[in-house]
């Protein structure tokens, strides 16, 4: 039995493995590397093309958007700089203040031609080219694997699909809500009872150190969004791509109060010590109402990454019941925070932002605050994607009602992925 949880263990650590974004990255670029060097084999005058195996690699990329716009700039950048080398080659050759020269010149190329990060590599290409002695042979050749190379890089992803990493974004955003939900249950237990002032500050650093797990997200975030585009094996692509990013927008507002109550809840430590922190009523009712909210965070997270209707349905009736229970502990903690702050007037500013916080916190966990995010982001959303591309939005448009008369007439409904 021992040895069969085992298999299944590693089973599916290979599974994660293999979509791990490192892994998939370094197949993909070494297969579409070896492939470019075979075919600039047969069709370059150079001996070891290597300059094809080269753009290949830098051009494909984990998403099809990435590897489409990387590829497009990849190439201008070469030729560019080639181009550059070959009129210094004509001119002037290759002396010391030609190549100070020749760098300017390439630097100043890239940013006209807009290539953005590959600006470098228009210097890089014009003194690979410049430095050797058949100038004009070997420029050609150079444009021509790099031709090589960025074709079959681009091909690579259109052939073969890169992956959706909205599955990867949808555990690192749930991650996140998780380690707020601790940090929140260590605050409430502290809460209600006697905190040191040191201890109290230890929750307040925990706070400031979220912000590095949201930059994590963030960046999974639009590892995803980027696989969403462009990708001929997802529909409703902007639907994903509001949805998930305005789910880390609210958790992030979330973890800036969780980090406001936090500094709060420090203060009114360093005026009531050695005293406890609160009334052992109202201490309970604080507990209590951050650990419902702590569960509501995560069940919140679950509901943003849920897409089959079924469980989206199931996770946002817990989470409105989960809000619902928060508020009803809300409603019972403000008197008592009210007799606090009447008994004890100098920190009666800092018992209202106890509450002023919780109440932001249930705020933005409302779901029909939410709704009305989505349908806001989803209008601005739409209406950049019109602006920016009419032709192409049009199309969709009508490919998008001639799918959902097509669904209807076979009776094949439902969300699709």
């Amino acid at each position: 039995m021992r040895d069969v949880r085992e298999g299944t263990a590693s089973l599916v650590r290979f599974v994660k493995r293999r979509r791990d974004p490192v892994v998939v990255q370094t197949l993909r670029s070494a297969a579409a590397a070896t492939i470019a060097y075979v075919i600039a084999l047969r069709l370059s005058p150079e001996a070891a093309p290597l300059t094809a195996p080269l753009t290949a690699l830098l051009v494909v990329q984990v998403t099809l958007f990435a590897t489409l716009t990387n590829g497009i700039r990849r190439v201008n950048a070469v030729v560019a700089g080639v181009l550059v080398a070959i009129a210094f080659s004509l001119l002037v050759g290759l002396t010391w203040w030609s190549l100070g020269l020749l760098i300017v010149a390439s630097l100043v190329v890239g940013h006209l031609v807009r290539v953005d990060e590959y600006v470098p590599e228009v210097a890089i290409s014009a003194m690979l080219v410049l430095g050797v002695t058949t100038h004009g042979d070997t420029a050609w050749a150079r444009v021509l694997e790099t031709l090589i190379g960025a074709v079959v890089g681009l091909g690579f992803n259109l052939l073969l699909a890169p992956p959706v990493w909205v599955e990867e974004a949808g555990e690192s955003l749930e991650g996140l809500a998780r380690r707020l939900r601790q940090l929140m249950l260590r605050i409430g237990e502290e809460a209600a009872g006697r905190t040191p002032v040191e201890q109290a500050a230890a929750r307040l650093h925990e706070a400031r150190r979220l912000d590095h797990d949201i930059v994590e997200v963030d960046a999974a975030l639009k590892q995803a969004e980027d696989s969403l585009r462009l990708n001929p094996r997802v529909s409703e692509g902007l639907l994903h791509r509001v949805v998930l990013r305005t789910g880390l927008d609210t958790l992030e507002i979330c973890t800036v109060v969780l980090r406001v109550l936090a500094r709060t809840l420090t203060d009114l430590t360093k005026e009531r010590e050695p005293e406890p922190l609160f009334a052992k009523e109202t201490g309970a009712a604080v507990e209590r109402l951050l650990s419902e909210i702590a569960d509501a965070v995560v069940s919140f997270s679950v509901l943003v990454t849920t897409h089959v209707s079924l469980n989206a349905d199931a996770a946002e009736s817990r989470l409105a019941a989960e809000l619902r229970a928060a508020v009803a502990t809300r409603d019972r903690l403000a008197p008592l925070l009210r007799e606090e702050a009447e008994r004890e007037t100098r920190n009666w500013h800092l018992l209202g932002a106890v509450l002023t916080e919780v109440n932001r916190i249930l705020d933005e966990l409302d779901t029909e605050h939410r709704s009305r995010r989505l349908l806001e982001e989803l209008d601005r959303a739409s209406g950049e994607q019109r602006a920016r591309m009419p032709r192409l939005t049009r199309l969709r448009e009508r490919m998008g009602v001639q799918e959902r008369l097509w669904r209807n007439r076979t009776g094949l409904g439902g969300r699709s992925w």
